[in-house]
């Protein structure tokens, strides 16, 4: 049985160092360093309940960087808005009708800039990473680590208790979604998974367990769900767009509902293959979570195929 705390704190400094790597990147408008600097922000959100941090310490960083992650989040948004306008651009079809409203993203595009840079600069990102490294360390200096077979089964539990923390807050939101394509629930079940996927990830990592298959399925998903919530925000901007047009521009409002129709049945795609998933993602949700189906609804699912 390997150590806990000394393998928790390699997975915290590891994502530590990717928050920190991004961060050049941010003032120079770097897309991809974005994304890496906001999903490194998340995996530490998931790291320091789990390491050796006062609470008061613990529950201020924490806070901290739930705004970052939410602040990352609107430029992120938008970033990927503009990737799908500019596909939509290169396909040729709906290269006009998108055109529309290309100019109003880059503007909310550059003003999200400007208020990242005026709020988080990376001097600002910067220091915060310091205090969480400095945190990190003042939990280790306090003699907090104990690494003794009673302290190993305690982290080990609490690995446990969070990962099916998790699976359960997945299960609850796949539930209440149910199978109609609804945005909101659906946003929901995709911040479920993401969470469950890197307490698993964690629980991996640590105790050398072999998830490879459930990880895949559990990413792929919630790339599907990604992909179906940045069409639902395109197509905010395109009705919009459409609505803003004087009846003098016929055609253009007509382009832009063929655009918004072809958008809708991508999405309805997506959600059909979401519903297709979605009963492998509960029963990886029951597995991870120490779950026991009851009788009567495994074999339901049998019956079911």
């Amino acid at each position: 049985m390997g150590d806990v705390a000394q393998d928790l704190q390699g997975q915290f400094r590891k994502q530590l160092r990717a928050f920190r790597r991004g961060l050049p990147g941010l003032e120079q408008g770097d897309v991809e360093a974005l994304h890496r600097t906001r999903i490194a922000s998340r995996r530490l959100r998931e790291l320091l309940p789990l390491v050796d941090i006062r609470n008061q310490s613990r529950k201020r960083l924490l806070r901290r960087l739930r705004q970052v992650t939410r602040q990352l989040g609107k430029l992120r948004e938008l970033d990927v808005l503009a990737l799908l306008i500019d596909t939509l651009k290169e396909d040729g079809q709906f290269a006009s009708a998108v055109e529309r409203f290309r100019a109003d993203v880059a503007e909310a595009q550059s003003a999200a800039r400007e208020q990242l840079a005026a709020k988080l600069p990376a001097t600002k990102l910067e220091q915060l990473a310091r205090k969480v490294k400095r945190a990190a360390r003042s939990g280790k200096a306090d003699g907090e680590i104990r690494r003794d077979a009673h302290s190993n089964r305690a982290r080990r539990w609490a690995l446990e208790a969070r990962q099916a923390r998790r699976a359960q807050d997945l299960r609850s939101a796949i539930e209440s979604a149910g199978t109609l394509y609804s945005p909101e629930p659906l946003h929901r079940v995709r911040v479920a998974i993401k969470k469950f996927r890197y307490a698993a990830e964690l629980a991996a990592a640590i105790d050398g367990r072999r998830m490879k298959a459930a990880l895949a399925t559990l990413e792929a998903a919630q790339d599907r769900l990604g992909r179906l919530h940045d069409m639902e925000v395109f197509l905010e901007w395109a009705r919009a767009a459409q609505a803003s047009l004087v009846p003098a521009t016929l055609k253009e409002w007509r382009d832009l509902g063929a655009l918004a129709r072809a958008i809708e049945d991508r999405c309805r795609e997506e959600h059909a293959g979401y519903v297709h998933q979605r009963i492998s993602l509960l029963a990886i949700a029951d597995r991870m979570g120490g779950r026991k189906r009851p009788a009567s609804e495994t074999k339901g699912r049998r019956a079911a195929g």
